[in-house]
């Protein structure tokens, strides 16, 4: 059986964005659609943009945070679109924003199962008790990322700060694994009933 080359698929990116500008929360709630603010609750206000689709929690000191983009050009296309919009409405924000990726969480597919057990034994960094949870988790250390792994081939891999990055880490996951990966179809028992977990 011919091997398939693992692949991965970027879910959600989490990135940190300064402005460099004081904002008013209590004009962006009045002003702004698709947004909530509940100082007594939370201090920030939370705007939901739609294309691309994107949730910002914005502070008054100008610090924002971006969650929901599945790519970094639309994580960029987010915060340029947000930056006009708050320049429309008369913000006089001069600097161009400093963008930061925190944390990338995505899903991939080893297209071969794993033996869970013989992984525990061969890799370095990784905890696996079954009778808790059905996946094993590793921590790598370069690209410094953890893995949530399923004996299906399913991996999760979070911690990222770049797509590129999470290649790297699914391409050396693989190498690392090539013992343990057991070239075999799935049963379709075994289709049925391993599902991986949502890493939303």
């Amino acid at each position: 059986m011919s091997e398939k080359q693992p692949e991965a698929k970027v879910e959600n990116i989490v990135a940190s964005i300064t402005l460099n500008k004081r904002l008013d929360l209590n004009y962006l709630a009045e002003t702004l659609e698709r947004c909530k603010y509940i100082p007594e609750q939370f201090p920030g206000l939370v705007y939901y943009l739609d294309k691309p689709k994107a949730t910002f929690l914005v502070f008054e000191t100008g610090k924002l945070v971006c969650t929901g983009t599945t790519s970094e050009e639309a994580l960029h296309r987010a915060v340029n679109k947000l930056v006009k919009l708050f320049k429309k409405l008369g913000i006089n924000i001069t600097r161009e924003p400093e963008v930061k990726v925190q944390n990338i969480v995505a899903s991939g597919d080893l297209h071969a199962r794993l033996n869970l057990d013989e992984a525990v034994i061969t890799l370095e960094n990784i905890l696996y008790e079954p009778e808790q949870f059905p996946g094993a988790i590793l921590r790598f250390k370069n690209p410094r990322v953890v893995f949530l792994l399923f004996s299906t081939g399913k991996i999760v891999c979070t911690g990222a700060k770049s797509e590129e990055q999470v290649r790297e880490a699914v391409n050396a996951l693989y190498k690392e694994l090539k013992d343990c990966l057991l070239y075999t179809s799935p049963s379709p028992r075994d289709l049925s009933t391993s599902r991986m977990p949502s890493s939303a």
